[in-house]
């Protein structure tokens, strides 16, 4: 079984800085995994008390009955995770207001290559680290996976968001979420992070909202982000080669296009 190694943070802390408005509703972010779980989970938690943060588990389907109690009607938690779309998965989430987080296929080529070769990722594929493989071949494992130990670019984005669309879920690109990091001042930030915040209950933001979103953004608070990632991790380009691009094309015909980035 694959262990992610990653820094606890010190938000339960800062937290405690903030008025909170109480949950009312169980909230679930979902998220094809290496699409900023970590950063839209850490914003998120700025805006809810700590103790109704779900930290007992990152919620997947192999615990799921285990943590049934995250999604309870009488007790709302914020909770996270990678839950694939199963009858067990649809039953479970129903009490819930359910948030699924997407990336651009060609930017998560790079970002799981990435986390696959630093040693945060520990598992049954150390010998990618090696340099026994070169880099493009590692990518085009990313995308077609490999066989017995790693799912495929299709299988992930399916069960993790495709299959959910349709359902009543709310749909947020990790790409958006940057972009209005970057313009947090602008009134387009102001509206994004009202529609994202609001999933929580408020009706409107507080003064505050901008402090809020730049500690849980706060890189240093993220054990998966880029810089934070440990080990001898090769160099990557800041852009999926074409020929990835194509392959992307080919291995998931039409993913680009139902997720909004064409």
């Amino acid at each position: 079984m694959p262990r992610v190694v990653i820094k606890q943070d010190n938000l339960n802390s800062l937290n405690s800085q903030f008025i909170h408005e109480p949950l009312t509703q169980p909230i679930f972010l979902n998220s094809v995994p290496k699409s900023g779980t970590h950063l839209v989970r850490n914003i998120l938690r700025m805006f809810v008390p700590v103790e109704q943060q779900y930290h007992d588990a990152f919620v997947q389907i192999p615990i799921l009955k285990q943590n049934v109690q995250a999604f309870s009607v009488t007790n709302p938690k914020l909770s996270w995770g990678h839950l694939l779309f199963s009858d067990d998965s649809a039953i479970a989430l129903r009490p819930a207001k359910h948030i699924v987080l997407v990336r651009d296929p060609y930017s998560w080529v790079l970002a799981r290559t990435r986390f696959f070769l630093s040693d945060t990722f520990q598992g049954s594929l150390e010998h990618l680290k090696s340099g026994k493989v070169s880099l493009e071949e590692v990518m085009n494992m990313m995308i077609f996976g490999i066989y017995q130990k790693a799912p495929t670019l299709a299988e992930i984005f399916t069960h993790n968001a495709v299959a959910w669309l349709g359902t009543g879920v709310k749909v947020i690109k990790y790409e958006d979420v940057i972009r209005h990091l970057k313009a947090i001042d602008k009134p387009a930030a102001q509206i994004f992070f009202a529609d994202l915040i609001g999933q929580l209950g408020y009706q409107t933001l507080p003064e505050d909202w901008q402090q809020r979103v730049k500690l849980g953004s706060d890189r240093e608070q993220s054990g998966t982000a880029r810089e934070n990632l440990s080990g001898n991790i090769m160099e990557l380009p800041d852009e999926l080669p074409f020929e990835q691009k194509q392959l992307v094309e080919y291995a998931a015909p039409g993913l680009r296009r139902l997720l909004g980035y064409i």
